[in-house]
């Protein structure tokens, strides 16, 4: 007998319905009934974004201060599975996100009910993926898989087009040039692969050893640079963002927000890193190996 399951999430650009309906065509195959609940929010973001736009919702983000969302009416009181699609604004998870994971509506679906947590994300999605892992223990949530799609050129080239594709609300190459940003059309057809491993679990009613499996997949990479400027980088920004919600004039801040972020991007990052691979990295192997686990993990 199939199962019920939902798939919530929020998608600006298309990119995370797409991934999504990739997830679950194994399962919709299996005979399983999906129901797919892109929530739209109350007073919606522009798309493209014009940079101050952007830059003014990260005190907020940050902050994990939820908006209000349009009326949705989930058609179930209780799901087999709940399917979770999310993205990191500003190293947090997005203020969409974030509504819909403290939303009325949803909160008790999720309580004692397996959850599966998916992003598409540039390449840095830890710090808000931790973030999830909490509201979702909180809410009685049994996360039992997780997996990470990510752009893969380097991060200073996709700091550029994925700029270009939020401004300019284009998926193509910038001056024909760089290459197309987010998740590669390759790596949306390919989820269909951890969507087969989900329904080989969820046909058993029992979840132990999944994550090991996507894993194996390759369903999520934890790189050790990223973390260790993320793990930096996201100390920081709650500081900015503590900063810039207590001033009455926001704009001056959120500009000398924007130019802190290229100057960390671009100058010191690489040079912390210079640093850390030369005294410390050496010497913390293990350190690493732990965190990384955990990271890829559901724990």
């Amino acid at each position: 007998m199939g199962k019920e399951i939902l798939v919530i999430y929020y998608s600006q650009s298309g990119q995370l319905t797409d991934i999504t309906d990739s997830l679950t065509a194994p399962l919709i195959e299996a005979g399983n009934s999906v129901e797919k609940v892109c929530v739209q929010v109350a007073n919606d973001y522009p798309f493209p974004w014009t940079g101050k736009a952007f830059f003014s919702v990260m005190p907020d983000c940050v902050k994990e201060v939820p908006t209000e969302l349009k009326p949705f009416q989930l058609k179930e009181s209780k799901y087999d599975l709940v399917i979770l699609g999310y993205q990191a604004w500003f190293l947090s998870p997005s203020i969409p996100v974030n509504s819909i994971l403290l939303h009325p509506a949803v909160r008790p679906v999720l309580k004692d009910t397996p959850v599966v947590a998916i992003t598409g994300a540039r390449n840095m999605w830890i710090s808000a993926m931790q973030r999830i892992k909490a509201i979702l223990k909180d809410s009685g949530a049994k996360l039992v898989g997780h997996i990470a799609l990510v752009d893969k050129h380097h991060n200073f080239i996709s700091f550029i087009t994925i700029f270009y594709w939020m401004f300019k609300g284009k998926k193509g190459r910038w001056l024909n040039l760089f290459p197309k940003p987010g998740v590669s059309d390759e790596d949306i057809t390919g989820t269909a692969a951890y969507g087969a491993t989900i329904q080989k679990y969820l046909g058993r009613d029992n979840w132990d050893g999944m994550q090991d499996e996507l894993l194996k997949q390759k369903a999520v990479v934890v790189k050790y640079n990223l973390m260790f400027i993320e793990s930096k980088a996201k100390r920081i920004f709650g500081i900015w963002a503590n900063i810039i919600a207590k001033k009455k004039k926001k704009t001056a801040w959120l500009v000398a927000f924007k130019y802190y972020l290229l100057i960390a991007l671009f100058i010191a990052a690489p040079i912390i890193l210079t640093v850390d691979a030369i005294f410390f990295k050496p010497f913390l192997s293990e350190r690493i190996k732990r965190q990384k686990q955990q990271y890829s993990g559901i724990n």
